[in-house]
């Protein structure tokens, strides 16, 4: 049986009516355990059974980051962890930073904590993710994240930063422009992308490329996340943009 724990709730792959759920939930020391049957929409919002307990609601440490969130109305992709960290030891002293699709504040909330950022503008259109963000914000005592409720495609062009997150994937190649115009100049753009293994290497920066007009583009790094179907690849392109 795999699962994941997150704060004092169980996550199962699978929900086998075989397994005594009062005994797994003492083994694991958890108030609840839960199916995620998939995420939907571009508010990411979950679609899941409780097997067991009735609270949803909890606290996730991770990375020496606190993340309160209601899994019953938010994602958390615990497969992303060691990528958050990373991200947040790249932000320099005094960078402006954009977090686009920012959620409860996966990557924004460690990189308040991890980094000297000058600023990070985290933006979210889902009211649940974003009332999470806020409250993450306050449990972790931080004063340089600014929480933005409302649609990246309308929100990022009212800003310019030194580093744009783009932590979201299927639909993602359509922000592009947006962020891409919101770059500073000699600016790094963290680009999520789902992309079959034979197009992993060309697909994603030929997308940026596209919509950078008569910007140079040069490619620093392909960071692979994890698997996310048979033979796709959930992938992160780090890119400077002069």
């Amino acid at each position: 049986m795999k699962y994941k724990k997150i704060g004092d709730i169980l996550i199962l792959d699978n929900d086998d009516l075989n397994e005594d759920f009062e005994d797994l939930s003492k083994r694991h020391n958890v108030k609840t355990i839960m199916k995620i049957d998939h995420i939907q929409g571009t508010k990411r919002e979950p679609v899941y059974k409780i097997l067991y307990g009735s609270e949803t609601e909890t606290i996730h440490k991770e990375n020496g980051c606190l993340f309160k969130l209601d899994l019953s109305k938010v994602m958390w992709s615990k497969g992303n962890n060691n990528e958050r960290l990373r991200i947040a030891k790249l932000v320099g002293d005094n960078e402006t930073v954009i977090d686009m699709f920012a959620g409860i504040g996966y990557f924004s909330i460690p990189i308040g904590v991890h980094s000297n950022a000058k600023e990070v503008i985290s933006i979210e259109i889902n009211p649940n993710s974003y009332k999470f963000l806020c409250d993450n914000i306050n449990l972790n005592k931080l004063n340089n994240v600014t929480p933005i409720l409302g649609d990246c495609m309308v929100e990022t062009p009212k800003f310019n930063a030194d580093r744009i997150l783009m932590g979201y994937v299927k639909t993602t190649h359509h922000y592009l422009k947006v962020a891409i115009d919101s770059l500073n100049k000699g600016g790094i753009l963290h680009y999520h992308e789902t992309v079959p293994e034979k197009l992993m290497n060309t697909r994603p920066i030929e997308r940026i490329i596209a919509q950078s007009g008569n910007r140079d583009v040069e490619l620093l790094k392909i960071n692979k996340i994890k698997k996310y179907a048979p033979g796709v690849e959930h992938v992160v392109i780090d890119a400077r943009i002069d």
